[in-house]
Order: structure tokens, then sequence, then C-alpha cells
């Protein structure tokens, strides 16, 4: 990321998943990295589990962390409207309730205190030619 940052090459850091009581307690130092990497941005997405990745995510979580899982899938739940997922476009990259509130705001605290910026990712459209003919240009 730094290479990329140091040569002009914009890396974002996208946090993805968090998973509550299992990688969350990284949030505020992968920000802090990614802002020593010269991140100019970044965002973060709570895990979600949808259809085919809630049992498999399950089973993960019964052989990696017996001791909480209960717990974790409690708070996804609670992230998640009571269920494993949500479906709505909007919603489901932040969560509801106590819990995405709490990200959210540990988040914002570690821009603030490291300096991320949380705007959209800057495009330059001056490079974007319109397809020529019946084939898009390949240069």
């Amino acid at each position: 990321m730094k290479t990329l940052n140091d040569a002009g090459i914009p890396c974002y850091v996208g946090i993805a998943p968090v998973v509550p009581q299992i990688t969350d307690h990284e949030l505020e130092h992968i920000v802090e990295a990614a802002v020593g990497a010269g991140a100019p941005g970044g965002f973060y997405l709570p895990v979600r589990l949808p259809n085919e990745v809630a049992p498999l995510f399950r089973a993960w979580l019964d052989e990696h962390y017996p001791d909480r899982a209960a717990k974790v899938m409690a708070t996804i739940h609670s992230l998640r409207g009571g269920r494993d997922n949500d479906p709505n476009f909007f919603s489901r990259m932040r969560g509801q309730g106590p819990w995405a509130e709490l990200l959210k705001t540990r988040f914002e605290i570690a821009c603030r205190k490291y300096g991320l910026n949380r705007a959209k990712f800057q495009l330059r459209t001056d490079l974007f030619r319109p397809p020529e003919g019946d084939q898009m240009r390949l240069l």
C-alpha cells in the first residue's frame, strides 16, 4: 500500500469483514497502519452472513472459537436486525443497533485520531475515453 501510494496511485483501506469479538479489536490498529502507508481514505464493513455463508461461518466459529461462538452470533444478529444477514442495500453496509453505532463511533474516532479521510474515492475522469465503433479501445 505504501509503495503504491508513494508512487501516486491512491490505495484506500477497506476493513472487512469486521467480526465482533473476533477481529473488531484490530480496527484502530488497521486505521493507524493505513495512514502510515499513505492511505487517503477508507471504510469498514461489519460481517454479513448471506445464504450459504452462514453455515460455513458457524462451523468455522464453532471450531476456532467455541467459547464465544454463541456470543458472536448474538452480536451479529443484533447488527443484522435479528438475522444472520440484512440484504437491504444501505443498512447491510453498516448494520443497525448499539453494536453498529459502537463500530461507527470507534471508526470515526480512529479516523480523527490518525487523520484518515472518510471522503469518497476521487477518480480522474479525464483518463476515460468513450467507446469507438463496435469495439472499445484497448489503449
